[in-house]
């Protein structure tokens, strides 16, 4: 039994997430049309786009936003060119943040990140710096309260890498990016309904904080993600249980 949990950082974001909604859906439909215009408008064929797809639905977004983001898209609509990029920083305490983006200005999201870093004493790292400490998989998360046992069940005969039961109650089952949406269905069929199920980047070692440190780097992390251009932020912080 491991003592990292992700639940922790999911409760402080759930709590956020109505005064939020309007934030939330510019960066999934910038998303989608980005997904949609690199891989085309055929979710079927474009893992990407499916997986943005599935992140609006989980958020609520009306189906008429999601395919007009996705004809945007397909369709090449003259508009806002994306461009991703991802940053490796160190914050304090020792953290590695993964940042990853989608901007239309370089110029204008490169000193945003460094302003904000900067604030919490931390700073942009060279490329290779703190990805090495990441690795890219599937991870879905149950909730306290949700049987261990079946969510084992499942997991074991649908490709899972890894199930853990965190000391908080909560179960994360870690699975290779090409067995997530398998994995995924699997859950579903089973009426097994995750509090969070994502193709994300996990941290290989964890650096870990007490209460105090732990509040600090939330508070960097949820900054990062008001920025418009920050789709996703990932770090290898290790809150505490009762965070």
């Amino acid at each position: 039994m491991s003592g990292h949990s992700k639940w922790s950082t999911i409760k402080h974001k759930k709590a956020k997430t109505d005064a939020q909604k309007g934030k939330i859906f510019t960066k999934i439909v910038r998303e989608i049309t980005s997904a949609a215009r690199h891989g085309g408008g055929d979710a079927d064929g474009n893992p990407r786009l499916r997986l943005a797809i599935e992140k609006a639905k989980e958020v609520n977004m009306p189906a008429d936003n999601i395919k007009r983001a996705v004809q945007k898209g397909a369709g090449g609509e003259d508009g806002q060119e994306f461009e991703e990029i991802a940053f490796e920083a160190y914050g304090p305490f020792g953290v590695a943040i993964l940042i990853e983006t989608l901007t239309d200005n370089r110029n204008r999201t490169v000193p945003n990140i460094r302003s904000i870093l900067g604030k919490y004493n931390g700073n942009l790292a060279s490329k290779g710096a703190v990805s090495y400490l990441f690795e890219k998989n599937g991870l879905i998360i149950f909730e306290p309260g949700v049987s261990e046992e079946a969510v084992m069940d499942i997991a074991t005969s649908s490709g899972a890498e890894d199930v853990e039961s965190k000391e908080d109650g909560s179960i994360e089952v870690i699975v290779k990016p090409e067995a997530y949406e398998t994995l995924r269905k699997a859950f579903d069929d089973a009426k097994l309904s995750p509090i969070s199920a994502s193709v994300t980047m996990i941290a290989k070692t964890f650096a870990k904080l007490d209460s105090e440190q732990a509040q600090t780097i939330m508070n960097l992390i949820e900054k990062l993600e008001d920025d418009d251009d920050i789709q996703a932020v990932h770090s290898n912080a290790d809150f505490p249980a009762e965070f």
